[in-house]
């Protein structure tokens, strides 16, 4: 019996996507003769029923190509608006998306995404959709996978802007800060700081103590080193910011008037050292451009693994990589959760043995 599955990416944008989407893509159609339709702009187009047929042409040329071809948006479709007062709009977005779904008779509904993503995909599914999730996030936080793609080509980038940042820092006599992406988990800033020589690296797995900051970049100078570099997770945060409420952790943040934390991060160590530090924010550049050779040939293997699952009739399932093979796990099991750093994780144990400070 002839599928017909749509396919949506949601979240942020991140290399890889359109090599994931071709992946699926043509192995459904070449090899499995299923019919394709692409939703624009993730859920919000499941919503509006912005729907199209994809055709071989549509998917082909694209595996080096960043961004994604659908688009994409954060339209949350289980999660009140601001100003809502009830359930309504909830249950409207979701009639809609039930609609739809039976309007343009799918078989299955492949959303490719973030932690967001695949848990909107459980929800989904719990309302009777058939669902199967790709993992993608720069992040790498996403549980159930051991890796997903975007992640090795942010990490590309972001060493990069380390190495970069070293002359910089060595021409000046200055400390350097830069600030990677990742809000609850610190595997980019953990990685990126190893693999660029980071001398204080800060994630939010570990709550940071600035007079051990200090101490260790004080240390440095009297050592006859010169510069200092340090790499800090956006959602790192102070050990006395770790007993805060969410709420009051915010208050205070916005009552100090720093853009980022890795502006705050930079005053800081300033005033405890005297040394002139200067921070850089990466930004969207992290997760921009053309996926690197690791992620394509990730985001593809998931993608046929995908369609294999598709046409087995095998739902409710999230595509993963675990050790050296792809598979898949219920989608039940990432959803709501955040894979973080492990306090004994081998990456910080190797950070700390080569006399990076971890903030404590």
């Amino acid at each position: 019996m002839e599928r017909t599955f749509g396919i949506l990416t949601a979240g942020g944008d991140c290399p890889g996507l359109n090599a994931a989407i071709r992946g699926v893509c043509r192995a459904a159609y070449d090899r499995y003769q299923m019919n394709i339709l692409g939703i624009a702009s993730g859920y919000r187009g499941l919503i509006d029923g912005d729907v199209r047929q994809l055709k071989p042409e549509d998917f082909s040329g694209i595996l080096t190509r960043g961004g994604t071809i659908l688009g994409t948006s954060r339209e949350k479709p289980f999660k009140n608006r601001p100003g809502a007062f009830d359930n309504e709009m909830v249950e409207g977005r979701v009639a809609a998306i039930k609609e739809n779904y039976r309007k343009f008779k799918l078989d299955c509904l492949v959303v490719v995404g973030g932690n967001g993503t695949n848990t909107t995909g459980y929800l989904l599914a719990q309302e009777g959709l058939n669902v199967l999730g790709l993992p993608k996030t720069i992040d790498n936080d996403i549980v159930g996978t051991d890796r997903t793609f975007g992640f090795h080509s942010a990490l590309a980038i972001a060493t990069e802007a380390i190495d970069r940042l070293h002359s910089t820092a060595q021409s000046h006599n200055r400390v350097m800060v830069i600030e990677l992406m990742g809000h609850k988990a610190g595997w980019l800033a953990l990685s990126a700081g190893v693999a660029g020589g980071g001398d204080v690296i800060l994630i939010p797995e570990i709550p940071y103590d600035i007079k051990a900051i200090g101490r260790h970049l004080i240390a440095r100078s009297r050592s006859g080193k010169s510069f200092s570099i340090v790499v800090v997770a956006e959602g790192a945060l102070s050990a006395e910011e770790a007993k805060m409420e969410k709420k009051e952790r915010k208050k205070r943040r916005a009552e100090e008037g720093s853009p980022s934390i890795g502006y705050r991060v930079a005053r800081e160590i300033e005033q405890e050292t005297g040394v002139e530090t200067r921070a850089t924010v990466l930004g969207y550049v992290q997760r921009g451009g053309i996926p690197s050779a690791s992620d394509r040939v990730l985001a593809t293997s998931l993608g046929t693994a995908a369609a294999g699952l598709l046409a087995r009739g095998e739902y409710g399932r999230m595509v993963s990589l675990n050790g050296n093979e792809i598979g898949s796990v219920s989608l039940e099991l990432p959803a709501g959760k955040i894979k973080t750093v492990p306090e004994d994780h081998y990456l910080i144990d190797a950070a700390v043995s080569v006399g990076t400070c971890m903030g404590i």
